[in-house]
């Protein structure tokens, strides 16, 4: 039950973690009572300089807060340096590769469509995650688990806006799908290095290893920096860090107790979430029909804990 609570946690910080980058990507009316956002373009270039702002506030905000959550944090990050260490050293390098890529790929997607339909589209990475999942672990999901899968991925589906110009570029739906083929990778490496290496190192690399990719896309294809609201930009950055960091710890910490099939099948509640924060926060309505995707996933995830793998 604690694994299956603490990704429901993160599934909250992940979805303040989208109205935050929405905001920055695009005018919003917050709580109804403030006009604000918009402050870049959703383009690639801005979506690297986001990111690194964001990264940069959150690794040394990890180097502070981590440590505490698991003291052994330092001396786990020191033996990577060993020979004997070399596969967590590898899969670490390849989960925060994965991150930068999946997030990279996100924010532009927040950014170009509308916001249903961007975490609609990435969290159809269950799909991808079971199926890698069946082939490098050999979980197979059972009949129920499928079944219950639908039911998630139909109940986020109905999410979706179906009035107005929902969709402005098909780029952002091309984006949507590739970030969540990417973060099912990173789910199923995840799981892999938590088998000998502990969660709270794990994404500390990943951060750290982000922030390092961020640094190098943004010199090698800066963009267009003049002119931009730097005090915005980085009070989003601080309070997206820190969305991020708590989020992506809480995941981490839920895939090692249930698995990143299970995980990835509990955090398809994220669009649903969003949908309902957005509604609260940023005054998006939401339909009939987006009322019943809501209800749809959240008794779906809470059948999931009932059923287990073939």
């Amino acid at each position: 039950m604690l694994g299956y609570v603490l990704i429901l946690l993160a599934t909250v910080f992940f979805g303040a973690q989208n109205l935050i980058t929405r905001v920055l990507f695009t005018p919003s009316n917050l709580l109804g009572l403030v006009e604000t956002g918009g402050f870049v373009e959703p383009t690639l270039p801005n979506s690297f300089l986001l990111m690194f702002m964001r990264m940069l506030v959150g690794v040394p905000l990890m180097a502070v807060l981590l440590p505490p959550v698991y003291p052994a944090m330092w001396a786990d990050l020191r033996r990577l340096g060993s020979a004997s260490y070399r596969r967590e050293l590898y899969l670490a390098l390849a989960g925060g590769g994965l991150m930068f890529s999946y997030l990279a790929l996100l924010y532009v997607s927040v950014g170009r469509v509308a916001a249903g339909i961007a975490l609609t589209l990435f969290f159809t990475f269950p799909v991808y995650t079971a199926l890698l999942d069946w082939y490098w672990f050999g979980q197979r999901p059972s009949t129920s688990r499928w079944a219950i899968l639908a039911l998630i991925l139909l109940g986020s589906a109905l999410t979706i806006p179906m009035t107005g110009a929902a969709i402005e570029s098909w780029l952002g739906v091309i984006f949507g799908l590739a970030s969540g083929v990417v973060y099912a990778f990173y789910t199923v490496a995840a799981q892999k290095a938590f088998e000998t290496f502990h969660p709270v190192p794990f994404t500390a690399i990943s951060f750290a290893v982000t922030l390092v990719l961020s640094a190098a896309c943004l010199l090698l294809w800066p963009g267009e920096l003049a002119g931009l609201l730097w005090p915005a930009l980085w009070m989003g950055g601080l309070l997206s860090a820190i969305a991020t960091l708590t989020g992506h710890v809480l995941n981490n910490l839920g895939i090692r107790v249930v698995g990143a099939t299970a995980a990835s099948m509990l955090g398809a509640a994220n669009p649903a979430l969003t949908a309902v924060l957005a509604w609260g926060v940023l005054q998006e309505q939401l339909s009939l029909v987006q009322g019943l995707g809501v209800l749809l996933v959240t008794v779906s995830v809470g059948l999931l804990s009932l059923t287990k793998p073939s």
